[in-house]
């Protein structure tokens, strides 16, 4: 397996959902040569990514971060610093803002304050960041102007006037299985270049068609794949080809 052919650069096997069958799910998502990263989304499930990671030789990393939704829980950067010193945690993340329904600006406050702790801590380890982002992209993008920063914005949901800012600033783009049913980024995909997407399934959320409704594991990539094929009227190899050097590239796996 030095040479997989799909990378899930965004899962949660690691989340309380897969406790019973987790490394069941992980085997067959090995076997069918597709590798991955859990993402942890505060300290407990960022911890287990990085051990889930250590079971296996190759094809499973971790990611680690405390997620904009979890502003209670006390950043601890100590902590989150020995796991991103951790040789199979490839990232810090899932971090950002998530401006959803009826935020206040003093929890917009709060988590622009808690992201800016995180950025700090990673540019100490000199580790790329995958991006939480939620009706805030603009502040996101001013604040990333202040960091030299590699990394992805994941489920990338905003305009293209928005990407195109992140292009610039050398950001990757994660896109999952809400295009496989919803054609609102049909636009943001067919203009950016191959070069910059990553392929990710954020399961067990997002499941794609065909599997909508049940619970999604990284297997279902494939799919993604398949749909960016299909609008960038390209074929399914070559994306599987250039997201997976991406992936590689941006990651150091």
């Amino acid at each position: 397996m030095s040479n997989p052919f799909l990378i899930d650069s965004h899962s949660h096997i690691n989340f309380n959902i897969y406790q019973d069958d987790g490394d069941e799910v992980i085997k067959r998502t090995l076997k069918e040569n597709i590798w991955l990263i859990n993402i942890g989304a505060q300290y407990s499930t960022s911890r287990r990514a990085v051990q889930y990671a250590g079971k296996y030789k190759e094809g499973v990393y971790a990611a680690v971060g405390l997620h904009p939704i979890h502003i209670l829980e006390e950043f601890e950067p100590a902590k989150y610093k020995e796991l991103l010193e951790n040789s199979k945690t490839v990232a810090m993340g899932e971090i950002g803002l998530d401006y959803g329904d009826n935020i206040d600006q003093l929890v917009k406050n709060k988590q622009k304050k808690l992201l800016r702790e995180q950025l700090e801590l990673v540019q100490q380890v000199g580790k790329p960041v995958i991006f939480h982002c939620r009706k805030a992209y603009d502040d996101l993008i001013e604040l990333l102007t202040q960091f030299q920063l590699r990394g992805v914005v994941h489920c990338f949901m905003g305009r293209w006037s928005q990407a195109e800012k992140l292009m610039a600033m050398g950001f990757y783009f994660g896109f999952n299985g809400l295009i496989t049913y919803a054609r609102d980024y049909d636009k943001v995909i067919k203009n950016l270049p191959l070069e910059r997407i990553l392929l990710e399934t954020d399961a067990p959320y997002l499941t794609p068609i065909p599997h909508r409704g049940k619970r999604n594991e990284p297997l279902y990539v494939k799919y993604v794949a398949e749909k960016i094929a299909e609008i960038k009227k390209i074929k399914f190899a070559k994306v599987a080809q250039q997201t997976t050097k991406n992936a590689r590239n941006l990651f150091g796996i």
